[in-house]
């Protein structure tokens, strides 16, 4: 028996045939496919000798993190031919170092149990997406992951200090340093966060932490169109003293399909408006954060910046209010396949870019239902559109297809981005390749060449 075939029938590692389901697919459930063998490794070094021997024997490789990525970046193909390697067991906290403000942790930790390690060490690892329940922090930095509080702390890519990484050879590239400042030749690192496993198989990661926030206030505020909601960010930035954290925009319709959706929750406020915008303010230390919130709600009242508002009494009505955010997202799962588009353009075209968005999709499309919400503090919307029921499923593929180009068309001549922080992975591919220069594209292939030259990680995603 061959080394890959003790490795792959290693009942240890190995994921029964009836188990397979939950590996073929993602959160999203709109591509699937068949892999030739899962397998669950517990160490680094088992991630390396699975490596090895596949490339060994030409057998292409799929990392596979939570399953909550929604471009197919981590589904294995329909031809049976990937072998995908789960990094789930790899899920230890190696360390927490509260006095540089880091932790070092593997690939397969959950987002939320890095964010309960950190808070027992009243650190904060801010890194805040809807799927942190699930999602593995390897896929995080493989993917760039974006989230919720991207306007104060950047992307996973400003929050990583190091990596190691299994090379697509098997080889082990330790680059796990807790350094803030490191000029010493190329940053390694870049190269693999937002590479969607297309050059090695992250493994650990040293991350950055900040102090944990004592003072948080969420607000729940009512606008009158996104023109207001951009100018209202305008002046939350340079009056709260950059303690903002998160600015989220939410239209009237998604805050109903949330509440249908989801009993439990309430409406926040006593009337309907066109728009809402979910707000969170945090500080540590001395701040008095609540005076400061409040002395700018007023101002923003006073200026007709809102037309209604509240700011939360305490954790749980807190929580109740960004319930009503990822309710917005099961609303739209529960009604089938619909279009999900990740796209930014800068802040100052977000008016425009929404505007024209909604009557060049109802104009072309009448019957579709747009839901545009998302991370107006970064610029980052998504604008997504829910099909009308009844439709086949070829008719329903075009008529995405179609709303898709119309988004994306719009997205291009503001000088945006089609992928914002999902990534590109088999979804985008098409799209992210005809808006590629081809020097980015020739540039692009050269790194995957000298890195991976016979194309076996992760291939198909992002480049055909």
């Amino acid at each position: 028996m061959d080394a890959l075939t003790m490795l792959l029938d290693d009942p240890s590692l190995r994921v029964p045939a009836a188990d397979l389901d939950r590996y073929s697919t993602d959160w999203s459930r709109d591509l699937s496919g068949t892999p030739r063998a899962v397998v669950r490794p517990r160490t680094t070094a088992d991630v390396a000798s699975m490596v090895r021997e596949c490339a060994a024997r030409g057998l292409p490789i799929v990392p596979q993190g939570g399953h909550t990525g929604l471009v197919g970046g981590a589904t294995p193909s329909k031809d049976g031919s990937e072998v995908v390697i789960s990094l789930e067991r790899l899920n230890a906290v190696r360390e927490i170092d509260p006095v540089n403000f880091s932790m070092t942790v593997e690939a397969g930790c959950i987002l939320e149990n890095i964010h309960a390690a950190a808070a027992a060490e009243d650190c904060l690892f801010p890194l805040q997406l809807s799927a942190q329940g699930s999602c593995q922090i390897g896929g995080n930095i493989a993917s760039n992951a974006g989230g919720l509080n991207v306007v104060r702390y950047g992307m996973t890519r400003d929050l990583v200090l190091g990596l190691e990484v299994v090379l697509p050879d098997g080889r082990i590239w330790n680059g796990l340093r807790k350094l803030r400042k490191n000029n010493t030749g190329y940053d390694l690192k870049q190269l693999f966060i937002g590479s969607e496993g297309t050059l090695g198989i992250i493994t650990a990661a040293s991350l950055k932490l900040f102090p944990k926030p004592s003072q948080i206030e969420t607000a729940f505020l009512a606008v009158d169109s996104p023109d207001q909601a951009v100018a209202l960010f305008g002046r939350a930035r340079r009056d709260l003293s950059d303690l903002l954290s998160a600015f989220e925009l939410l239209p009237r319709r998604g805050v109903e399909l949330a509440l249908e959706a989801m009993p439990g929750l309430r409406d926040p406020l006593s009337g309907p408006s066109p728009y809402y915008v979910l707000m969170e303010v945090a500080a540590s230390g001395l701040v008095h954060l609540k005076g400061l919130v409040e002395t700018f709600l007023e101002g923003a009242v006073e200026s007709a910046l809102l037309s209604d508002g509240t700011l939360a009494a305490n954790g749980a009505q807190a929580a109740e209010f960004w319930r009503i955010r990822e309710g917005i997202i099961e609303a739209q799962a529960r009604r089938g396949r619909h279009l999900r588009t990740d796209v930014s353009v800068p802040i100052s075209s977000l008016t425009t870019f929404l505007d024209a968005a909604h009557a060049d999709l109802l104009r072309a499309e009448p019957d579709v239902l747009p839901l545009a919400y998302g991370h107006l503090g970064d610029g980052n919307i998504h604008f997504n559109v829910v099909p009308p029921p009844g439709l086949s499923e070829a008719d329903k593929t075009a008529l995405l297809h179609r709303c898709e180009v119309v988004i994306f068309g719009l997205v291009d001549r503001l000088g945006g981005s089609i992928s914002a922080e999902h990534g590109i992975g088999r979804v985008k591919r098409a799209a992210f390749q005809e808006r590629s220069a081809p020097l980015d594209l020739d540039l692009l292939r050269r790194i995957k060449a000298v890195i991976d030259p016979n194309r076996l990680m992760n291939p198909g995603r992002m480049f055909d």
